[in-house]
This record gives C-alpha cells, sequence and structure tokens, in this order.
C-alpha cells in the first residue's frame, strides 16, 4: 500500500520530526509511506470570514496538487466520523482488499481545509471533536497508520 499524507506548514519542532521520523520507519515493512508539506499560506492573526476562505483556498490548490488522481483520499476534519484505531485498521484493510492502493491523508492548516478538498476527500474521519495542533496531528496520524498495520497484520501494540 502507498501512503501519503498532505499537510500544510513546514514542520519546526524537533520532537515531533522525531517522533513522525520514527513511525514512518516502523511503517517500513508495511506500506511505502511519503509525507508532503505544502506552503502555509501568510495571513495576519484576526481575519475576516471572506479572508479565511481565500486563505484556506489557497492552501487547498497546493494540497490537491499534491494528490494523485487515482488516490482514495481521507481528509482529517473534527466535524467527520469518529473512528477508532480499530476502525481506521478495518478501513485500510478494506481499501486494500479492494484494490485502493494509494490512500492519501490531508491535514489541513489552522484554519482547516478548503470546500474544494473536502469534496475531494472520498472520506472525513476524526480522532476526536478537540482541536490538535496540525503539526502534532501529523505524528498521532502516522503513529494511527502505523497501528493499523500492526492490529491487521495480528501483532502485539499497546493499548
Amino acid at each position: 500500500m502507498n501512503i501519503l499524507v498532505v499537510t500544510v506548514g513546514k514542520l519546526k519542532e524537533k520532537y515531533l520530526k522525531m517522533g513522525i521520523d520514527e513511525y514512518v520507519k516502523r511503517l517500513g515493512p508495511y506500506a511505502k509511506i511519503e509525507i508532503v508539506e505544502v506552503a502555509d499560506e501568510k495571513a495576519p492573526e484576526t481575519l475576516s470570514d471572506q479572508e479565511m476562505q481565500i486563505v484556506k483556498k489557497a492552501e487547498g490548490e497546493r494540497i490537491l496538487a499534491k494528490i494523485p488522481q487515482d488516490a482514495h483520499v481521507v481528509a482529517m476534519a473534527i466535524e467527520g466520523k469518529l473512528i477508532s484505531s480499530e476502525d481506521l485498521a478495518k478501513n485500510l484493510d478494506q481499501l486494500a482488499t479492494y484494490g485502493k492502493s494509494k490512500v492519501a491523508f490531508v491535514i489541513g492548516g489552522s484554519l482547516g481545509l478548503s470546500d474544494e478538498v473536502m469534496k475531494r476527500a472520498n472520506e472525513k474521519i476524526s480522532f476526536g471533536r478537540i482541536t490538535y495542533p496540525h503539526q502534532l496531528m501529523k505524528l498521532v496520524l502516522v503513529e494511527q497508520i502505523y497501528r493499523a498495520f500492526r492490529i491487521n497484520r495480528g501483532e502485539p501494540y499497546h493499548k
């Protein structure tokens, strides 16, 4: 399986980079994983609704340019379907079974994902109703992808 994780913004925190690198390395025997960062749109701290839409649209265009046409797209969205680790594992297993070997997970910037990205998504999932910083979400997501492969293989992993 080929997994693409597209995120907005450059990861600067060394401790998060180290954690992501560790899970990417652990995923090596299970899947090919690529993490792509697209530039975030520079914007002032306070924005009008219209300005927010402009920022999300610009970031969304960068995201969509990185997603292959034949990829199954999973948008990480707070309003998405709440899923468990087991649900994610089952979902990835079903995608592989039915020939969807390219899966793209998308994490938006601080304002979320554009309408265009949400329309392109085949599904929208959430790891909870709390807001995570998008940089931390990248680490949580790659850990959950690793956990999903361990679950699907029946291999032990802490609960």
